[in-house]
């Protein structure tokens, strides 16, 4: 899953005071996932199949988490590269090693308007439709019985204030064409949960609202829905909600299930550690909250690795987040007898959460200095397609719009753009991130085929 990161004006989180409290007793949890488990839920981790012959990784996968997320193998692009010819290799790697292991598996994602195959973007109408229809059928089918909730549709409402279903060629089907995923899940794969998943929902906005009235709609008709997914990437210019709980209360309200489907918070230390913490408290207050996971396990695993956003440093070591979120869950960090634990309380100014679903490993590129700006890349490519997040950082005067050069590899394209015009290789602001003040930043996306560029991008302000 890749998407936009949309950047708004929001509160800060502020980290209060951290309270030092006693040593849990002896026999309580060590780990996320037996933590989770002690209060009736899962922890999970998104998982990259290449990354799973890399010891540090699969050994805090293998001891950590009971539930995992496939970032990209089960993804349209990925399964069904050739209209009507599949291949499951490497999600198979990740889903049958979970069920052996013993680990949930979240199945991510059916129907999407975001990495699809070259042959659906080019297809509409009808054909589309019958497609998709097949498409999530096979793919259901073929992982019936091992998945625990599927990710049916993926992000299919846009942002801003109009609460509008986003223009997508699925879309363009015909307005049901959630419905009718959701259907046709449920007669491929009658024992796994269905969701729909979404960024910029976790608080309560003109987005949520819409996505609160599908599920009522569908609750109210009989139109099968088990969960909704809340991704939850948060950073200081989309910190986590006030009413994120409240929000997360009122979907369980409606008779579904509540997840937080690829949490991250960018930051360090404390703030960081305490941000965590609340999400975490958030979960444990909504009983119908059943899980929580992370969208990666390394910082250098995250899709935003420069934001350090994650519960384990690139070595592998735990974080201060981590030890805050296995206090929340009532567990403990193995040290000697009579040490005490830090657990960080927080409080949040109101704010809209915004981001991007996007799956990967990501490795952020250095910076090139243009006239007034600078950008940075950080990559996610997987055999035969890649997904770039480009950081536009204004130097030391407020800029009003920015250019950003690419150079990409022979052979490889452009084939879907966010929060950017793009010509070519060559990306333009659009109308509400051309302006960024003195040390600010914006970012933007793009996806394409063949091999991902490696230059560092080019910025040249206005």
């Amino acid at each position: 899953m890749r998407r936009t990161l949309i950047l708004l004006t929001a509160g800060a989180v502020t980290a209060a005071a951290a309270v030092v409290a006693l040593s849990p007793t002896a026999n309580a949890a060590t780990t996320l996932g037996a933590a989770a488990a002690a209060k009736n839920r899962y922890f999970g981790t998104a998982v990259a199949a290449y990354k799973l012959s890399d010891t540090v990784y699969s050994g805090i996968l293998n001891r950590e988490f009971t539930s995992v997320t496939p970032e990209n193998e089960m993804k349209w692009d990925a399964t069904e590269p050739t209209q009507g010819s599949f291949s499951y290799s490497s999600a198979d790697t990740i889903v049958n090693r979970a069920v052996a292991n013993g680990q949930k598996v979240r199945g991510h994602a059916l129907a999407w308007h975001s990495q699809q195959p070259p042959w659906a973007q080019n297809m509409s109408g009808t054909a589309l439709r019958t497609a998709m229809v097949n498409h999530v059928t096979q793919v259901a089918t073929h992982y019936r019985g091992k998945i625990d909730s599927w990710d049916v549709v993926n992000e299919a409402f846009a942002d801003g204030s109009t609460g509008a279903r986003r223009d997508s060629n699925l879309q363009r089907t015909g307005n049901d064409w959630i419905e009718v995923a959701f259907r046709t899940a449920r007669a491929a794969d009658p024992g796994a949960k269905l969701c729909y998943n979404d960024y910029n929902t976790d608080g309560q906005n003109a987005k949520s609202n819409a996505v609160y009235a599908m599920v009522q709609d569908f609750k109210a008709r009989g139109v099968p829905i088990d969960c909704v997914g809340f991704q939850s990437h948060f950073n200081a210019q989309s910190p986590l909600p006030a009413d994120y709980q409240a929000n997360l209360q009122r979907f369980a309200d409606l008779g579904v299930d509540v997840q937080i489907t690829e949490l991250d918070i960018e930051g360090s230390g404390s703030a960081q550690a305490a941000s965590y913490a609340a999400v975490v408290r958030a979960c444990l207050a909504v009983t119908r909250c059943n899980g929580i996971t992370v969208w990666g396990i390394r910082d250098s695993d995250s899709w935003r690795a420069s934001g350090t956003p994650l519960l384990f440093d690139g070595s592998g070591n735990p974080k201060a987040a981590y030890t805050s979120v296995l206090n929340e869950l009532g567990g403990t960090t193995p040290s000697p007898s009579g040490s005490a634990s830090i657990s960080p309380s927080v409080s949040v100014s109101p704010s809209v959460s915004v981001s991007p679903s996007v799956s990967p490993s990501v490795s952020p590129s250095d910076p090139q200095t243009g006239a007034g700006c600078t950008a940075t890349a950080s990559v996610n490519a997987w055999n035969g397609g890649f997904v770039v997040t480009v950081k536009v950082t204004a130097g030391a005067a407020r800029i009003s719009g920015w250019t950003v050069g690419v150079t990409l590899p022979s052979g490889s394209a452009v084939t879907n753009t966010w929060n950017a015009t793009a010509s070519g290789s060559t990306f333009t602001n659009v109308s509400y991130n051309g302006g960024v003040a003195a040390g600010g930043s914006t970012e933007f996306g793009f996806q394409g085929t063949g091999s991902a560029p490696s230059a560092t991008p080019t910025c040249t302000a206005r």
